[in-house]
């Protein structure tokens, strides 16, 4: 029979598995819906146990398709959503839900370490959607939970517990809890000392180590034929640029879905950035990436549908916005409806329109959405060429990838070549093809991204179009500076 691997990714508001040949071509896939738990502003949380009955429906599900009949599963490798505590017992049970990467409750545990390591800890900014405020937050409002805290995993690592019995984490996803030395590759259990969180560190793993095979009885009630090896797998930036092919010195990602993240790869051991840009491993061996992350950006395209265009398709939306000109009339959008990560790192910065006029179209303010939510990522682009990074193409990905109009808006803001990919998975994807070089199907991921990966079209930037754009870009950096203090005051508002 022929052999595939599984990518599994673990989002948030659904797994999605996919079975992919040594040819890269993908067989079957399947998505199975998750619940996400809401009881209060800014707090958001899943129950662990969901995410492995979804994991097994899911597999279940694709071994059950017609054509998975013909083929064997070799080898499995996970993405997962990032950040999220998942606390364990000396049992390896959870102790409580898992609290998310949007999870926003911690603010003044991310002011106490503030305090005591200033604005940036182990290379990367003290943010409300990291582990270790996460983790202060518990041990303070429920230190009777903390007291039964054995181990910490995240979310991928927990289902990949429950398939394999064992407990690891990979560097990816360490290094983006707060703990993990960009320079050491270990855990600064110094830190945790200060913060007296005990002994509660996971052994590490390269994203490609096999760490053991499904267990035998789970095998058998999920439908494998065959001995299944299981690999670490990666964060789910790691994993969707893996399945996009960046994985070279200065390959860029520009991924648009309801957060957008534009990540910049390379091969330096650590680079010392600024202005919530984030430094992590790669899910690739001896390489990094740094990351820029917009909260809100196509979460603002789903908000402008639902509010003001919802009888139109997202592609009518775009259509409309496409009538409009550079500068969308002069309106001016900043998309801060969830706050910001890059380059502000500001939880009560509020989205702002600038600029409104009485002859203001429908057709404007959908393009000053996606103005606003471009502008937003060319922060992030203009960081980290400021730290002297040369970016020269960028594959897009998500949601900004569909348009054509988009993807030339990004390429003309950018003022680079945007590539569009012929075929997207997006980080099930990575996943599967960190399975496949588990199994050594490839010598070499550039061997793998050759055989799974192909470019479907180019963009390249128009320099008159940059121009315009960059004169309403420099209007759009003042609009957080002339805001903040307004948006926050507005929340402080007792109703």
């Amino acid at each position: 029979m022929k052999e595939v691997v599984l990518g599994i990714d673990l989002g948030t508001s659904a797994v999605k598995i996919i079975a992919v040949t040594q040819q890269g071509e993908v067989v079957a896939s399947t998505s199975e819906p998750l619940t996400l738990i809401q009881t209060r502003p800014g707090y958001s949380e899943q129950d662990p146990a969901e995410w492995f009955e979804a994991v097994k429906q899911g597999i279940k599900h694709l071994n059950e398709a017609a054509k998975m009949s013909d083929y064997v599963v070799k080898g499995i490798s996970f993405s997962g959503q990032m950040h999220g505590l998942v606390a364990l017992d000396a049992n390896h049970a959870p102790v409580r839900h898992a609290i998310l990467w949007n999870d926003t409750r911690n603010s003044e545990q991310c002011r106490q370490i503030k305090e005591v390591y200033g604005e940036r800890l182990n290379g990367n900014p003290i943010l409300e959607g990291f582990t270790l405020p996460k983790m202060l937050w518990v041990k303070q409002h429920e230190p009777n939970i903390w007291k039964q805290v054995d181990v910490f995993v995240l979310p991928k690592d927990y289902v990949r517990y429950c398939l394999t019995g064992q407990v690891h984490m990979e560097y990816s996803d360490a290094a983006s809890t707060s703990l993990l030395s960009p320079q050491t590759h270990d855990w600064t259990r110094d830190v945790g000392d200060h913060f007296e969180l005990g002994d509660i560190y996971p052994p590490l793993v390269r994203s490609t180590a096999y760490v053991g095979d499904v267990r035998p009885e789970l095998a058998q009630e999920l439908g494998f034929t065959d001995q299944v090896k299981v690999f670490a797998g990666g964060g789910d930036n790691a994993c969707g640029a893996i399945g996009a092919g960046i994985i070279n010195d200065n390959d860029t990602l520009c991924s648009i879905g309801t957060s957008g993240v534009v990540l910049n790869v390379e091969k330096d051991s650590y680079t010392d950035y600024l202005n919530n840009i984030h430094f992590f491993d790669h899910s690739v061996p001896q390489t990094f990436y740094a990351m820029g992350v917009t909260l809100a950006a196509g979460y603002s395209l789903s908000w402008l549908k639902k509010t003001f265009f919802q009888d139109d398709s997202f592609d009518d939306i775009v259509a409309q916005a496409s009538t409009s000109s550079v500068g969308a009339n002069r309106l001016l959008f900043a998309p801060y409806l969830a706050g910001e990560r890059t380059p502000h790192g500001d939880a009560f910065i509020r989205g702002s329109f600038i600029g409104i006029s009485g002859s203001h179209t429908k057709a404007d303010f959908a393009r000053a959405v996606l103005e606003g939510i471009t502008y937003s990522l060319y922060d992030s682009i203009q960081l980290i060429r400021e730290a002297g990074k040369e970016i020269t193409h960028v594959t897009s990905i998500g949601g900004g990838a569909k348009s054509a109009f988009w993807l030339q808006m990004q390429a003309d803001i950018f003022n680079t070549t945007i590539r569009k990919l012929k075929h997207e998975e997006g980080p099930s994807m990575g996943a599967a093809m960190i399975a496949a070089y588990g199994l050594e199907w490839f010598n070499s991921f550039d061997e793998c991204v050759e055989q799974f990966i192909d470019i479907e079209r180019t963009f390249e930037p128009n320099e008159e179009r940059h121009r315009q754009y960059e004169a309403y870009y420099q209007i759009y950096q003042q609009i957080y500076k002339q805001t903040h203090q307004l948006t926050e005051a507005l929340l402080k508002i007792e109703e």
